[in-house]
């Protein structure tokens, strides 16, 4: 083992860690930070400030700038944890001859890397992400990308927002107009709340995501079919994925969700998302045997191209060694799932009544952390 391992983490899409306070790792880097001083393993964990919805090569890159400012004074190995589109991004990087926008040496920092663990990640794609990349679709994710923030900030669920949200998904044929004049009202409602500073902020941010949304299209069946065809896992790298699948929405989830309206509104979020994602075109898919059994252990079978997390088919996360398959929705395995009495609280924005809990979420890691440090 060597002297200094560490550990970066990689946010998916929306990006949340670059407004600093907005915790999309929190717990994470909490369980390792923990794990690694109980057990003696140096080094550092890191969260990578990524670019919210930029291309595969751009965020990639922001990986490559986090390796260099780490290891460049501070040598040892690095694991790589990517949930959901960054564990495409490490895939990117970790690729052999692979280019990327730098002045770096992508090559000597990818060789440092030892371990590739994808978290939820699409890695043959997501219809969500079909929708989300079409002109209503970016409008909506704006939207999307406020409600979220605005939840975890304030603890409250804007529920008008968040209905309005649920009738655009199941009722695509809206006319564009009254749609964008609609989004934007109430977009500028919910940016009212917040003070002066985190008000400019969030404009930012948002700026961002509405100039550079290249990740979408990339990120559809379509264009990762296109990634897997030009991108190659590293000799020497150890790759290995966590798998969560929801169970369909229905009587069962309303019911675990609870009479909060603020929590049944996200619930009906969850439920148009997970019926979008179900629309996943066939896709054949060569299990290996330990995947297949993995997934077999996990779920009692093997999933349909149906099943999904809410945001991402099940099957399409599977990539190398499947570490971990759990029943959970697409931000639980991150720490997002409902139990505000914890220390630090877990706050949840899409409540997708799986029931998932401390002790779930402990066990993935606990699996993730064996998987690197073996």
């Amino acid at each position: 083992m060597a002297s200094r391992q560490h550990v970066l983490l990689v946010p998916g899409f929306f990006g949340f860690a670059n407004l600093g306070d907005f915790a999309y790792f929190a717990h994470v880097r909490d369980f390792f930070t923990r794990y690694m001083r109980r057990n003696g393993i140096d080094g550092e964990v890191r969260v990578v400030q990524t670019f919210p919805t930029a291309s595969l090569r751009r965020r990639a890159t922001r990986v490559v700038d986090t390796l260099a400012e780490l290891t460049d004074v501070d040598d040892g190995v690095v694991h790589l944890i990517g949930h959901s589109s960054g564990g495409l991004d490490i895939r990117l990087l970790t690729a052999p001859e692979v280019e990327l926008p730098t002045t770096l040496d992508v090559e000597k920092y990818a060789s440092k890397v030892k371990t590739v663990v994808s978290l939820s990640s699409p890695h043959r794609g997501s219809p969500l992400a079909t929708l989300l990349s079409s002109v209503l679709g970016a409008q909506i994710l704006r939207l999307i990308s406020l409600v979220t923030i605005y939840t975890l900030r304030t603890g409250r669920v804007p529920i008008a927002a968040v209905f309005y949200l649920v009738r655009l998904l199941s009722l695509p044929r809206i006319p564009g107009v009254a749609q964008g004049t609609l989004l934007n009202n109430i977009y500028r409602d919910l940016l009212s709340d917040f003070s002066g500073d985190r008000r400019e902020a969030l404009e930012q941010f948002m700026v961002t995501v509405g100039h550079d949304q290249e990740l979408l299209a990339q990120v559809t069946p379509i264009g990762m079919d296109l990634f897997n065809t030009t991108t190659f896992d590293r000799p020497g790298v150890r790759y290995g994925s966590v798998i969560t699948c929801a169970r369909p929405p229905g009587l069962r989830t309303v019911l675990n969700v609870g009479a909060s309206p603020f929590r049944q509104a996200t619930h009906m979020l969850f439920t148009a998302f997970h019926r979008i994602t179900s629309r996943t075109p066939p896709m054949t898919i060569a299990l290996l045997p330990q995947q297949r059994h993995a997934l077999e252990r996990a779920y009692d079978r093997v999933p349909t191209p149906r099943d999904n997390d809410g945001m991402v088919p099940t099957l399409s996360q599977v990539w190398g060694e499947v570490i971990h398959a759990a029943w959970g929705d697409h931000l639980d395995a991150i720490g997002h799932f409902y139990l505000p009495t914890h220390v630090p609280p877990h706050f949840d924005w899409l409540n997708s009544g799986q029931r998932f809990s401390v002790t779930d979420f402990h066990a993935i890691w606990r699996d993730v952390a064996y998987f690197l440090f073996r």
